[in-house]
Formats: structure tokens, sequence, C-alpha cells
């Protein structure tokens, strides 16, 4: 691996000062006067510069990112595809509105969209601007096509923060405290959680199936939508079968089935989408994080008679397809395939997967290992049970973040350590994060 594109910035981790530095503290001190206390930060640091794999702070502090902006800068920050399209774009025009006056960037990322995601049926695209839009107007699709109103979801997944979204989202604490009541008409039923329900795939849909069938009204269910591996939940890998199950019981029931692969797609786990693991052809996909290369962006593509049963004006947006980000999409997915970053993926996980094995049987504290791609996990739990362990969790992390390494936790019981670095990281880069990381475990149990 190869650190590519972005600012020409030193791939070193540098630590200058303390993290946060006095900079930093200056910065977050104005802060709290100015920005709603409701906006949490996981690292107050404030950046001025990245690329590649680090994050450059105002004090000059250079971190490893293993962020990705939450998936987002898979092809790095400021990629020169993506640079030089939105300088372009920006200098020629920055909106009419699609449903206005329409633009042909708009065109071009629908019809990549359609290229690489699962299936070879025709296909149709419409554009958001973030996941929680495009998975909110993928139900309304489902709804519009099947004229049923039931959306199944499953335990321990996240879908967004609008009503509908924070609805299907499985955890209470910080998503929907305060905020309900929320859309009727959702059912969750039981995920493939391999590490905690000791079924097979096959065993864990049937579960579902069977909730489902109880609970819901399978002939009243408009869609399941799942994550075909759960970003928020805890990165949590279905155990082989289940998609596939559910699959086929969603079309031999009129059921749609929408992946949801904010987080999975646009070659983070090392091909195109998460359902080509499975060999799952979803009715309905949503995109959006790593879409445009760190600008708002976020669609819904799926079979052209399910998208175009939905009379005219009823999806849509003013921003929805901005220019500007239509342009910066081309960038990347040009990135993504000259630079072969779905092999980088897999490449990362080569090198993380067994490091992080070492970690687990050294310590004791790590019950699984589990990811695909660049997008992987460990859940921590106390020695010799399964018996979450939040607190030790925080600690690597803030022990990390001392180090000048971001990572993020996750999970339903916030005991999962979840790494998601740039596609373009170089390979010694993620050795020395994956070295701070080793140590951080030993300093914090």
């Amino acid at each position: 691996m190869t650190e590519v594109g972005g600012p020409q910035l030193d791939q070193v981790r540098r630590l200058i000062t303390a993290i946060p530095g006095p900079r930093s503290i200056e910065l977050q001190a104005r802060r709290s006067g100015i920005v709603a206390g409701s906006i949490g930060t996981t690292l107050p640091v404030f950046i001025e510069r990245a690329g590649g794999g680090v994050l450059v702070d105002v004090d000059n502090n250079s971190l490893i990112d293993m962020a990705s902006g939450i998936a987002v800068t898979s092809v790095g920050n400021s990629a020169p595809h993506v640079v030089e399209n939105v300088q372009e774009q920006v200098a020629q025009f920055t909106h009419t509105c699609f449903m206005i006056t329409e633009y042909e960037a708009y065109v071009d990322v629908c019809e990549q969209l359609n290229r690489i995601t699962p299936g070879e049926h025709a296909k149709r695209s419409a554009l958001f601007n973030s996941g929680a839009e495009a998975v909110e107007n993928a139900v309304k699709i489902a709804r519009s096509f099947t004229g049923r109103a039931g959306v199944a979801v499953v335990e321990h997944a996240y879908h967004g923060r609008t009503n509908l979204t924070m609805g299907m989202t499985a955890k209470h604490h910080p998503y929907k405290k305060n905020f309900g009541p929320f859309a009727s008409d959702i059912h969750r039923v039981p995920n493939s959680y391999p590490l905690r329900d000791g079924r097979t795939g096959e065993e864990a849909a049937a579960h579902a199936i069977r909730r489902l069938s109880v609970e819901g009204g399978v002939d009243e269910i408009a869609a399941i939508v799942i994550e075909p591996i759960q970003g928020e939940g805890g990165f949590i890998v279905p155990a082989p079968g289940y998609l596939a199950a559910l699959a086929e019981f969603a079309a031999e029931n009129g059921i749609l089935l929408i992946a949801d692969e904010i987080q999975t797609g646009i070659a983070r786990t090392g091909e195109w989408f998460a359902c080509h693991h499975e060999g799952v052809v979803p009715d309905l996909i949503t995109t959006a994080k790593a879409l445009a290369g760190g600008l708002p962006l976020a669609a819904v593509t799926g079979r052209a008679e399910i998208m175009d049963s939905v009379h005219v004006g009823g999806i849509g947006g003013t921003y929805g397809g901005n220019p500007v980000a239509c342009a910066a999409a081309l960038g990347a997915i040009q990135t993504i395939e000259e630079l072969d970053l779905i092999g980088a993926a897999r490449n990362i996980e080569t090198i993380m997967v067994p490091r992080l094995a070492d970690i687990a049987d050294r310590t004791g504290v790590i019950a699984q290992v589990r990811g695909r791609g660049a997008l992987i996990a460990v859940e921590i739990t106390t020695p010799g049970s399964l018996d979450p362990d939040p607190e030790l969790t925080k600690r690597v992390v803030a022990e990390c973040h001392r180090q000048g390494v971001l990572v993020l936790s996750a999970g339903t019981y916030g005991n999962v350590l979840r790494f998601l670095p740039p596609l373009v990281m170089g390979e010694q880069l993620l050795l020395e994060a994956l070295d701070v990381i080793s140590d951080a475990f030993d300093t914090a149990i």
C-alpha cells in the first residue's frame, strides 16, 4: 500500500504538544460559547490539514487517522481527482436544483451507481444529501411500490437521525432519548450475531422470520431494511447464509430487501458493496458516506420498475445531487478504480486481523476480531466471559488518542473498538497505528 493523493503531507505520526494542544484548547473554549452543547466530539482537536492517512491539527500535531470521518474519506482527504473535479465545477456553477434545471454530472453519478451496485437488472438511481435521507426515501419508495406500510429492521441496527430512521435505529441513548414519539409500523427482529447467539446463518434467519411472521404480519411488510455488516451496532458480520435466507424469504412474500450500505459501501469491505460477499442482490440499496470523497451526497439505487413506481415529484429535494458533490463523487469513483482501492481494502484486512488477533491472545480481553476489508473491529469483554467492558474500551480509546491515533468506539454495549482507515493509507503508517493500539491495551488494562 502506498499513500496517494491529498495535500503533500508527511505520512508520519508527530506529537509536538499534548493532545489536545493549546491552540485546540483555545478553540474549544471559543466553541463552547457558540456551538450547541448537544453536538458531541470524539477527540477535541481542531484539524487544519489532512491527506493520505494523517490529520494535522492546529498545533501541528500529525495524527494517524483510523476513522476516515466515519468511513467517508476512503480515498483520502482532498484526493486529487476529487479536488480537481470540485474546483472545475465550482467555477462553472454551484447549484440549480436538478428538479428545476438539469446537469450532466447528476446523470453521470447515477450511471456509475447503476453500474457498480449488485445485479445485472435494469436500474435507476436518485440522489440525496445524507445517509438517513437515503434510507427514508428507500422506505417511501418501497411503500409506494408494494402498497404496504410495515418496515422490518433488525436488532443493533443504525439507520439515521430523522424521525423515521430514529425509529428504525435500535440504540436508545444517545440517538432516541427524549425525541419520541417515533414513526409507527416498524418491526424489529433478531440479527445474526455469531459471537452471542451461537446460531448458523440459516438458524438466525429462521428465528427472525418467525418473529416477523407473528409480530409484523408478512402481508403487511413493505421492506426488510438491513445493513449487510452493521456499523454503529458494532461491525457485526452475520453468519453465512443469513442475508441470503432473508432475501429469499422477502422475494417469496412480496417484500423488498433494502440494503443499507451507507457505511459498508463504496469499496470499504474489499468489494464495491458488502452484499457482494454474500452473493445477495437487494431490490434497493442506499449509499452515502464514501460516495463523494468528503462532500455530502447520498443515493438510492434499485430495480427500475420499483424506482419508477413513485409518482413524479414524489421524491427529491432542493440540494439532492448538488453538482459540486456529484463532481466529487465522480472523482472518488475514478480514484478507487485507478488505484485499485478495493484491493487495498483487502490488503488492510490481511495486515490488521492477524495483529489484532495477537493482541486478543495476549490480553484476554478481546472476545472477537471481526469485519471485512478496511472495516474491522474488536469486541472488548471481561476475561473469560462475554460480559461487555465499555469502561476498558473507553480507556483504550483515550490512550490511543493521547498517543496520536484517532480511533472510534461503537456497539450497542459501547464495547467495540472499530477501525476505518483511509484505503490509501501507507503500510508503514498502518503498522505504526497498530503498534500504538497494542500499547494502548497494555496501558489501559
